[in-house]
């Protein structure tokens, strides 16, 4: 399936596909962002698409790519199973769980989860 906006619990999100190219750069995100300029609130990121770097927060590209979204005020989920980097980083733990706590940013395990977090007014 190509990235394609849906809409989920009454939001238009830009699913992305689970097969799509990888989020190596700025840039890629940034054409993410363009993307959802088309008609979406949110971007739902697989997390398998996501460069390596995204995890190791002292590269600072997740930094760069999370700052990137909440400059054009695109919120961006990621989505999937992070455990095993989670388990390797305790800062990766904590900007997760303070990601979560916010409206812009979230790491959630599924679509389902996304639906729900939506629902919920987030």
């Amino acid at each position: 399936m190509p990235d394609e906006i849906q809409e989920r619990a009454g939001v238009p999100v830009l699913v992305c596909d689970p097969a799509g190219p990888p989020v190596a750069t700025e840039q890629d995100a940034l054409d993410l962002i363009g993307a959802a300029f088309l008609g979406a609130q949110v971007v739902a990121v697989p997390a398998n698409r996501l460069d390596d770097r995204f995890f190791s927060l002292g590269t600072r590209f997740a930094g760069d790519v999370m700052q990137k979204f909440v400059n054009y005020r695109v919120r961006l989920a990621v989505v999937g199973d992070i455990s095993a980097q989670l388990a390797e980083s305790s800062a990766l733990r904590a900007l997760v769980h303070e990601s979560n706590q916010g409206g812009h940013i979230w790491f959630v395990p599924d679509l389902d989860a996304l639906d729900a977090r939506l629902r919920a007014g987030g």
